[in-house]
């Protein structure tokens, strides 16, 4: 059995392992655009105040993946699904240009959404929804550093990961502004209290919150970077933090079926049978996409089983709660899910 996963994301890394567990013999590959590693994708948003987070985020090399008889084809891009021959068409430096299936996993989770008014607009901001992006904001915020200076950094949006980096930010030491749309912060997930909670501890860790903010674009003066909105401010550098898109071009592509995500049954199946989704991609039949680490891992294990024979029953998503990783705060109620 040749099974391929796109994605080495808590998904697909969790899904390979178990599945080598569960079967010595079978033909188990990885295939990432990634470079660095396995790595916690909760952790990005501490990649600030953390030390030595460029290490330490690193779950396991590659490598050791491969120790563990799974094959890892990083750097990677797949540019098709020929569901005909079951191939995968591959861009990558000094690897082969087709690789073959018997069973393919799509975990190739999510990209960071930009509103459409923000696209053109998009060598003037960060995001911050990768390895490479943390990377490359802290390349940016050590040249202040170095200089003996903190950046004044403006966040665009007050949901979840807004919240968080914004939070991060302050407590290293930086400046930082949040724009957020609409009248409370991560008003999806916490009821009033809470919101109102969460706005009093970002204040207090120096994070200027304006809300209510009809951000229109970008726009470059100087060595600064200006937000067109009804404040005028102009900052060091700009984050779009707006929450995510499903990765399913590639699915969208190979004729397979998509909703907010890719389309799959209670067995994780996607409209064709060789084809499974997992984690963030995956939109079940509820409408759901389950973007928390606990039904991730739940969907990599039970997929696991299933493929193997010792699971017979649809997934059920397990009980799970999340939590706001903003420095000093935390919910009084639950969230909203």
């Amino acid at each position: 059995m040749r099974v391929v996963i796109i994605g080495t994301g808590i998904a697909g890394v969790s899904f390979a392992e178990k599945y080598r567990a569960l079967s010595t013999d079978a033909d188990i590959t990885l295939v990432t655009r990634e470079n660095d590693g396995y790595y916690s994708r909760p952790l990005l948003s501490r990649g600030f105040s953390k030390d030595g987070i460029e290490q330490s985020i690193i779950l396991k090399t590659f490598d050791k993946l491969r120790a563990g008889g799974i094959s890892v084809i990083n750097g990677t891009e797949i540019t098709a699904i020929n569901r005909s021959d079951k191939t995968l068409a591959i861009n990558g430096c000094g690897q082969e240009k087709s690789l073959p299936y018997d069973r393919l996993i799509l975990a190739q989770g999510s990209a960071a959404f930009v509103p459409p008014p923000f696209r053109a607009d998009s060598d003037l901001f960060f995001c911050l929804n990768s390895f490479a992006d943390l990377k490359a904001l802290r390349k940016f915020r050590q040249a202040f550093l170095n200089a003996n200076k903190r950046p004044h950094w403006a966040i665009i949006g007050g949901g979840l990961i807004g919240c968080e980096v914004a939070s991060d930010l302050a407590i290293a030491g930086d400046k930082v502004t949040l724009f957020h749309a609409m009248g409370s912060l991560m008003e999806r997930q916490l009821v009033s209290d809470d919101s109102a909670l969460l706005l009093r501890v970002l204040q207090a860790s120096g994070v200027q919150v304006l809300l209510n903010q009809a951000v229109k674009g970008f726009a470059k003066q100087d060595e600064k970077v200006c937000v067109k909105t009804d404040v005028i401010g102009s900052f060091d550098a700009l984050i779009v933090a707006c929450g995510f898109k499903p990765n399913t071009a590639l699915a969208e592509k190979a004729g397979l079926a998509t909703g907010r995500g890719i389309t799959v049954n209670p067995y994780l199946q996607t409209s064709d049978d060789a084809i499974y989704a997992l984690g963030d991609v995956a939109e079940l039949p509820d409408g759901k996409l389950y973007a928390f680490i606990l039904p991730i891992r739940s969907q990599a294990f039970w997929l696991a089983e299933f493929l193997v024979g010792q699971e017979k029953n649809a997934w059920i998503p397990p009980v799970f709660t999340t939590k706001a990783k903003v420095h000093g705060f935390e919910a009084v109620h639950a969230y909203h899910l």
